[in-house]
């Protein structure tokens, strides 16, 4: 039977979804569909809009669809999904969010976050070791406590911190320090001047005619700029950042690597075979 929503439902198709809202610009659906037709496997990914605020209500209906076996979870819901779980992973229990969760034997769900080590494998697998760099994170909401957590796992050598909320910058210092108490850390209103690595952890970019999260005055040549949205790919920080001679990881890059790890996570094997470069 040919897999993946391009072939036929069944009663006996397997259900994957993603819960985020708005959920027009997500890719997941096209990339989880693909490779399920691709591996010949019975089973689809479905994009769920799920407004913010309306998870615990969405979840007790999810809990009862006996076919669901997985769940990739995006903004606004990332930090709401973690305690309608009955059990968390390493790095979702240290960054207290969740982006992927997965129906246990005993008919439960658990769940994990990939969005940091997602963008740490982006980032090397275009080329740019975060190992000894000099970082800027600008955004330190869900993706942003990730990437933050990944990058101090990945052995930056320093990191710096900001957001436009008060205080999640110095939260998320605060927990870098408990994890890793020698990494030096600073928040406040810093920006790229001095850094390897630039990166925008913000959804800045997700909307015709948002701000930039940052100046790219402020950038030089030689720099990387790194964006976590994959959709526009080329957001307008990505585009003057190439004007201005910068190398650039897009959000692509963050989310196929996430994807990577989240399919691993829901047990879906053979995800690399055949895929495209």
């Amino acid at each position: 039977m040919s897999g993946g929503i391009t072939g036929s439902i069944t009663g006996a198709t397997r259900l994957y979804a993603i819960l985020g809202d708005p959920v027009a610009p997500l890719r997941s659906p096209a990339l989880f569909n693909a490779a399920f037709a691709r591996l010949g496997r019975d089973a689809a990914f479905l994009p769920l809009q799920v407004p913010e605020g309306a998870l615990p209500e969405v979840w007790a209906g999810l809990r009862r669809i006996g076919n669901l076996d997985g769940l990739v979870i995006t903004m606004p819901h990332k930090a709401a999904a973690l305690p309608l779980l009955d059990a968390l992973g390493p790095t979702a229990t240290l960054t207290g969010t969740v982006n992927t969760a997965r129906r246990r034997p005993d008919g439960g769900w658990e769940g994990e976050m990939f969005d940091g080590e997602g963008f740490r494998d982006g980032l090397e697998r275009a080329g740019h070791t975060p190992h000894g760099a000099r970082v800027l994170l600008v955004g330190c909401g869900a993706a942003g406590r990730a990437i933050g957590f990944a990058l101090a796992r990945a052995g930056v050598a320093h990191l710096a911190l900001r957001d436009a909320a008060p205080g999640r910058a110095e939260a998320l210092a605060a927990r870098l320090a408990e994890a890793f108490p020698a990494l030096p850390v600073s928040t406040g209103a810093a920006g790229p001047e001095g850094r390897d690595i630039v990166v925008n952890a913000t959804p800045l970019g997700l909307r015709p005619g948002d701000a930039l999260p940052l100046d790219p005055a402020a950038l030089r040549p030689g720099q990387v700029v790194a964006d976590v949205i994959p959709n526009p790919e080329v957001t307008p920080l990505i585009a003057a950042a190439r004007r201005l001679g910068c190398p650039t990881v897009t959000g692509r890059a963050m989310h196929e690597g996430q994807a990577r790890l989240a399919a691993a996570y829901l047990g879906i094997a053979g995800w690399e075979e055949g895929a495209p470069g």
